[in-house]
């Protein structure tokens, strides 16, 4: 019997998998919503199948995305990704990134743990979409924009924290006909 998903899935099967054993995923891990916050950000005018296809590449580049390493990226770092291919090279996003793993480290070293952060935002429980609709913001993602940009980290707009939102779990988009929708309920 053939899985049905959600329609973005398309049959590409990198897209499949990561629907079908990622995307919704409540996700905890404080070092993984920030890898995944980043890539979102990488993301912004380009196709997530994009992100997708480079994500090892990135993963190689920014040093499996460990903050602690990113938050010591030099200028000459930010010249050696420029002329990566494997990611996408936009300075301002790179730039960003390793900000954004200062902003992780700082957070930390404050005794802010950035799970409990980004989940205190739908009180540590996944929210259900009404599996017709998606939205490609909400006043939430909103909220939470602008609390990251008041925090100082950058390309982190409301829709992309949507996007963030719906990939680590903490908002259950799957359609009503999906057969990950359940499974993810709560």
């Amino acid at each position: 019997m053939e899985r049905v998903r959600c329609g973005w899935a398309g049959t590409d099967p990198l897209y499949c998998a990561y629907h079908d054993a990622e995307w919704g995923v409540p996700e905890r891990d404080s070092r993984m919503l920030w890898e995944m916050l980043m890539l979102e950000g990488f993301q912004a005018g380009l196709s997530w199948i994009t992100i997708l296809r480079k994500r090892e590449a990135f993963r190689a580049a920014f040093a499996g995305f460990d903050p602690d390493r990113v938050a010591a990226f030099t200028d000459a770092d930010v010249e050696r990704l420029m002329g990566d291919p494997g990611i996408v090279r936009a300075r301002a996003k790179i730039v960003a990134t390793i900000a954004g793993a200062r902003l992780f480290c700082a957070m930390r070293e404050k005794g802010e743990d950035f799970a409990a952060y980004c989940w205190s935002f739908v009180d540590g429980v996944p929210l259900q979409g009404d599996g017709v609709t998606v939205p490609a913001q909400t006043a939430l993602s909103a909220a939470i924009s602008k609390d990251l940009k008041a925090r100082g980290f950058k390309f982190v707009g409301p829709t992309i924290v949507y996007a963030w939102m719906q990939a680590t779990g903490m908002v259950n988009d799957h359609a009503a006909h999906c057969f990950r929708r359940e499974a993810l309920r709560g």
